[in-house]
């Protein structure tokens, strides 16, 4: 009889593991908190009430009393989102047993959640360590099972069930709540990396590789309905603040600069740092003439902005744009990188601190033959 025992709550465990890797593939980019929005709280404690549900279908039967881990997913609910989800776990896992059936069984089945979660919710508002709550919550629980199903089952049954429950009981605990970490964990380093991947650390802005990306998803959609823009941007004399203030106070300008675009741009806008002084922002839905005018707004707005230097001295700086917009200046949206960049060369070669659009430096070139 212990084997079997053994091997149904083994069972459970299993699948609580399972789900756990389940679940955070799912909603993985929202892990569940206390800080998470109410409708994710609402909808992970249904998630693991549906996980208690299913693990009385794998449980221990004796007579019409049915022994399983049911209690685990409302641990966790509690231990990680707070009363909200354990709640709710715990009405769906209630609900659940009574759909096997009602009897003093099940009368006391629902006691044991309601107890378990209720001593849960308290115990995690209280200031003590993680290990201390977890060991707390379950010891309770595993005291009101005993107390429960003493009344239930055979004396000779209980010297058999009690000690193989309390030993998986505590076990699916800690292991589902290292898993729960551990994948908790993971979710946060791949965040960390995913985000470094695609963010210049200077600036918060959009990197080169993220810059890459978008722009190739954006061009496929390009058309005459829908004009994409393109502007390139460089700090005039530049090299002049890294050598006259050193380039701590570059990497200021530069993130100072990073702001001022930010803000100067619509929502929908891309806005990144391609690398050393250079930035480019990707214009949705943006004809040529709007293009410049933006272009137009943030050179003026850098050419009025005092740039503050650590040592509180500060400076005034210019930029040169290049514009470039499919399909105004260009038929091939993939041609749009190179004329911004044609673009800004000449804004650089004619005086700096200006505008220029590729049209601008086709026409010039046509009037010089």
């Amino acid at each position: 009889m212990i084997g079997l025992i053994i091997k149904d709550l083994f069972t459970n465990l299993a699948i609580i593991v399972a789900m756990l890797f389940l679940y955070t593939q799912f909603i993985n980019k929202h892990p569940l908190n206390r800080q998470s929005a109410f409708r994710e709280k609402v909808i992970a404690g249904f998630l693991g009430g549906l996980l208690g549900f299913v693990l009385m279908f794998f449980s221990m039967n004796i007579d019409t009393t049915i022994i399983d881990l049911r209690h685990i997913p409302v641990v966790l609910m509690s231990y990680y989102g707070g009363p909200v989800p354990a709640l709710t776990a715990a009405f769906v896992i209630i609900a659940g047993r009574l759909l096997i059936g009602f009897n003093l069984s099940s009368v006391f089945g629902i006691l044991f959640i309601l107890l378990t979660t209720g001593f849960s919710i308290f115990i995690m508002k209280q200031h003590l360590a993680k290990k201390f709550k977890l060991l707390s919550i379950m010891t309770f629980s595993n005291i009101i099972f005993t107390s429960l199903v003493a009344i239930l089952i055979k004396p000779t049954d209980l010297v058999i069930i009690i000690p193989a429950f309390w030993l998986i009981s505590y076990l699916a605990g800690f292991i589902a709540f290292y898993v729960a970490e551990f994948l908790l964990n993971s979710h946060i380093l791949y965040t960390k990396y995913m985000n470094e991947a695609k963010i210049d650390g200077l600036t918060g802005l959009n990197n080169h590789r993220s810059f890459d990306h978008t722009f190739n998803q954006l061009i496929e959609h390009a058309n005459e309905k829908h004009p994409i823009s393109l502007l390139y941007i460089d700090i005039d004399f530049f090299k002049q603040v890294n050598d006259t203030y050193g380039h701590s106070e570059g990497d200021l300008v530069l993130q100072e600069l990073g702001m001022i675009l930010a803000r100067s741009v619509r929502s929908t806008d891309i806005v990144s740092r391609k690398g050393g002084e250079e930035f480019t922002i990707i214009l949705t839905e943006c004809p040529l003439a709007y293009a410049q005018d933006i272009a137009e707004s943030i050179r003026q707005a850098v050419e009025a902005e005092p740039f503050l230097l650590s040592s509180g001295t500060k400076i005034y700086l210019t930029v040169s744009i290049g514009v470039a917009t499919f399909p105004e200046t260009t038929q091939n949206a993939y041609h749009l990188i190179e004329d911004a960049d044609h673009a800004l060369y000449n804004a650089k070669q004619t005086g700096r601190n200006k505008v220029s659009s590729i049209d601008t430096v086709h026409n010039t070139k046509e009037t010089q033959r």
